[in-house]
């Protein structure tokens, strides 16, 4: 069953295999434009381990790929009793987000023993040290969403920071009554965060009603509830346990249908100019002496 905070929940996957008897036919789709990763496509064979993770499996929602995701990373990790990492992330350039969605974990970081539980948010800045343990009796379950971050020269890294979304405030979409909110985790102006990772929240019947098309790439992970999206010229339904990947500019909007709340984990990538030259035109001395600065 999915964990619950107060009126909402998370959904987790558990793996699994479906038996012989099972219809072929499922709702995952791929296109040039958006992909829908049904839940029961999230089964034990589809799971990767990672280097100097131990009992641990993931799930590889999306990646940097030609024709898919460009800016950004998610899996949904799986930790098993006395597992985890003291080398989680390999790349001192990359940012993370940790959402967690079903069990407990102690997050270290910067000398500092974090209690982590379904909802708890944290977010790690590059070039920092952190491990994670499950040192509960039950498997944890969380999201992990990895970027690489876009150093500004004259902004200083953001902060590591870890909350709880029972401690943020939604905020409502103007003229929507509280019908439509998002729990926002980072402050919108503050542009040292070239990443948002948030919460939206649909109570039933609401909707987004036009079809938003913007440069902001997106991952949706339906956290809670079932929906109608509209994916560029496709309604498609989804239900908690689903993900969605948005390609930029890819039209979208959505019903949500009830008899709960609707919720979905945001990703979307912000506040920085559009490149002008291909990725490897960056090069990776530039990269880190803009670090360097950012750090300083």
């Amino acid at each position: 069953m999915p964990q619950s905070n107060g009126p909402y929940s998370y959904y987790a996957p558990k793996g699994g295999h479906p038996g012989q008897e099972t219809l072929l036919t499922d709702r995952a789709v791929f296109t040039q434009a958006y992909a829908v990763i049904p839940r029961g496509t999230m089964r034990d064979i589809v799971t990767s381990a990672l280097p100097f993770w131990e009992g641990t499996r993931v799930w590889i929602l999306s990646r940097p790929l030609s024709g898919f995701a460009e800016t950004f990373s998610q899996y949904i990790v799986e930790v098993s009793p006395e597992g985890g990492s003291d080398r989680p992330e390999t790349d001192p350039m990359a940012e993370g987000v940790i959402f967690v969605v079903e069990g407990e974990a102690v997050l270290t970081a910067e000398g500092q023993s974090y209690p982590l539980r379904a909802g708890s948010y944290a977010y790690l800045p590059p070039q920092t040290g952190w491990t994670i343990r499950n040192k509960s009796a039950e498997a944890v379950r969380f999201h992990w969403i990895r970027k690489a971050y876009e150093p500004v020269d004259g902004l200083d890294l953001p902060e590591l920071f870890v909350t709880h979304e029972s401690e943020i405030t939604p905020n409502a979409m103007p003229g929507t009554e509280g019908k439509w909110a998002t729990t926002r985790f980072v402050d919108p102006e503050d542009l040292r965060h070239d990443m948002h990772v948030n919460v939206v929240t649909f109570q039933p019947g609401a909707v987004i009603p036009f079809a938003e098309t913007h440069v902001m790439e997106h991952g949706l992970y339906v956290l809670q509830g079932k929906a109608v999206y509209r994916l560029n010229q496709d309604w498609v339904e989804v239900e908690a346990g689903d993900y969605m990947w948005l390609r930029a500019f890819c039209p979208q909007a959505c019903y949500a249908g009830g008899p709960g709340p609707f919720r979905y984990l945001l990703y979307k990538d912000v506040n920085r100019h559009a490149k002008l030259r291909p990725a490897a035109g960056f090069e990776a001395g530039t990269r880190q002496q803009a670090f360097r600065n950012a750090a300083e």
